[in-house]
């Protein structure tokens, strides 16, 4: 991956996190990252434990940066987030799955971005 796509990353994780406090949200941690994968922004909204992936474009010429999150992202996200719950041993939370699209000019929060079967047997 190159610098200046990084260097993009980075910009849209951090004016999401921004994004996100004005929205309400408490950052619990950013860039988790285990064996599985990683996901940009643990964070809580409300009582909800939500897992925000973030997405980052210059423009729209390869559509919009949520499409990227395709059911193989999603089953990641999902594998990510039960890493992370069996971790630090959290069971009966309320959580969900949130992508943030930046793009020149534009941010949008898509909560409840997609729905997981998730198996919490640990």
């Amino acid at each position: 991956m190159s610098n200046e796509r990084i260097n993009l990353g980075r910009r849209g994780e951090n004016v999401s996190v921004k994004f996100l406090k004005k929205q309400g949200y408490k950052i619990m941690q950013t860039n988790y990252r285990c064996s599985v994968g990683e996901v940009d922004i643990i964070a809580k909204d409300n009582n909800v434990l939500c897992f925000v992936e973030v997405k980052t474009r210059k423009s729209q010429e390869f559509g919009l940066p949520e499409e990227a999150v395709d059911w193989r992202k999603q089953m990641k996200l999902a594998k990510v987030a039960l890493t992370y719950l069996k971790e630090k041993k959290i069971c009966e939370q309320d959580l969900r799955f949130d992508v943030v699209s930046v793009y020149p000019d534009h941010i949008k929060l898509i909560k409840d971005a997609f729905i997981v079967r998730m198996d919490y047997s640990y």
